[in-house]
C-alpha cells in the first residue's frame, strides 16, 4: 500500500485533541461510577468504536492507495513562436515606460499562460535573430525576454519578411511533431510600417501551410520622440523623429494569413483576447504513454468510518449503570 500524504501537524492535532477529550471523559465516567458504586465497563465499548471510525478517517485523509491499474499520459501542446521588433522606435515613450519595456512585461504574461507549450523568440528590424529556438524551460526563455533591447540587432529600417520566414522554416524543420500544423502559432509584434518586399509572399507559405499568425501592434497614434543615446533621434533635417503606430501593414499580415490584428495603445491592451483566442487553439498530441498506476482508495476507509457512525448514532449504551 502507497500512502499519498503523510501524517501532518492537522493530523497529529485531532488526534491529540481526540484522546485529550476521551482521556477527560473516561475520567470523569469512572469517577461517577465509583462514586455511585456501579460498573463502567462498558463505556470501553462506545471508546473502541469512535477510535474505530476516528482512526479510519485519519487514513482516508492519508490517501491510501492500492492495486494496480493502467492509465494512459498523453502529452498535447501548442508551438508558439514570437517574433519581437527592435527598431529604434521601439524605445518611443508613447507606451510607457516605453514600447519595448511594456512589450517584455506582457511577454512574460504570454509565458505564464502557456507554460505547457513550447515558445520561441526571434528579434528583428531589417534582418531577423534566432533569440531563444523553441523551448518548454520558461526560465530560460524569461531571462532571453529581460535581455531584449534595440542594440542586439541593425537599426535601418522594419522588414516582416525575414522573421516570418525564419519562424516558419524553424516550425515546418521540427521533426518532432508533424501532425497538425493547426497547432503552429507566429506571434509578429511591431509598431511600424513594413519596408520588405517578400512580406506578401511568404505570408502566402504560412496561409497554405495552415499556420496560425497573429500580429500585434504597439504605440498611438500621436506618437512620441525616440530616445537614443547622444538624446532625441532627429530626422536629416535636424527635427525631431516621431514616431507613430502604422497598424496598416500589420493588419494586412492577418488578414492574408486569416489570422487576427490585436493592438496595445494608450487606452486598449488585447494581450488577454490574444492569449485567449491563441488558448482556443487545439494542441497537437506529442507523445502518449501507458503508466502502470495504483489508484487512490481513500473512500472505502471513509465510507466504512460513516458505517461505524451511523451504528454509533443508533447503538444505545449506558456507561454507568444505577
Amino acid at each position: 500500500m502507497v500512502w499519498s500524504g503523510e501524517v501532518g501537524s492537522l493530523e497529529l492535532f485531532f488526534i491529540l485533541l481526540f484522546g485529550v477529550f476521551y482521556v477527560l471523559y473516561l475520567f470523569r465516567t469512572i469517577r461517577a461510577a465509583r462514586a455511585l458504586g456501579t460498573g463502567y465497563r462498558r463505556v470501553f465499548y462506545k471508546i473502541a468504536l469512535r477510535t474505530a471510525y476516528f482512526s479510519l478517517i485519519i487514513l482516508a485523509l492519508l490517501g491510501p492507495s492500492f492495486g494496480e491499474s493502467t492509465k494512459e499520459i498523453k502529452s498535447i501542446g501548442k508551438d508558439i513562436f514570437i517574433a519581437v521588433d527592435l527598431s529604434e522606435s521601439m524605445n518611443a515613450f508613447d507606451i510607457p515606460p516605453t514600447r519595448l519595456e511594456k512589450i517584455k512585461f506582457e511577454l512574460k504574461q504570454i509565458v505564464e499562460a502557456f507554460s505547457s507549450d513550447r515558445i520561441g523568440l526571434i528579434m528583428f528590424s531589417n534582418e531577423a535573430y534566432i533569440q531563444c529556438p523553441l523551448t518548454y524551460d520558461k526560465s530560460a526563455l524569461n531571462l532571453f525576454i529581460e535581455t531584449l533591447n534595440t542594440n542586439l540587432v541593425p537599426n535601418t529600417g522594419t522588414d516582416f519578411g525575414p522573421p516570418l520566414k525564419m519562424a516558419l522554416g524553424k516550425i515546418a524543420d521540427d521533426g518532432e511533431t508533424v501532425t497538425r500544423q493547426k497547432s503552429k502559432i507566429i506571434i509578429l509584434i511591431s509598431d511600424g510600417e513594413d519596408f520588405g518586399e517578400n512580406t506578401a509572399s511568404i505570408a502566402k507559405t504560412i496561409e497554405d501551410e495552415g499556420i496560425k499568425l497573429f500580429t500585434l501592434g504597439i504605440g498611438t497614434a500621436q506618437g512620441s520622440k525616440i530616445m537614443t543615446q547622444r538624446g532625441f533621434k532627429k530626422d536629416q533635417s535636424g527635427q525631431d523623429v516621431i514616431s507613430r503606430l502604422n497598424p496598416v501593414s500589420l493588419k494586412k499580415i492577418a488578414t492574408a494569413t486569416s489570422g487576427k490584428y490585436f493592438e496595445i495603445n494608450a487606452t486598449q491592451n488585447d494581450v488577454e483576447k490574444l492569449i485567449n483566442t491563441i488558448g482556443d487553439i487545439e494542441g497537437e498530441l506529442r507523445d502518449s504513454k501507458t503508466m502502470d498506476v495504483s489508484a487512490n482508495k481513500y473512500y472505502y476507509f471513509l465510507a466504512l468510518a460513516l458505517l461505524l457512525v451511523c451504528l454509533d448514532a443508533v447503538i444505545k449504551v449506558r456507561t454507568v449503570n444505577i
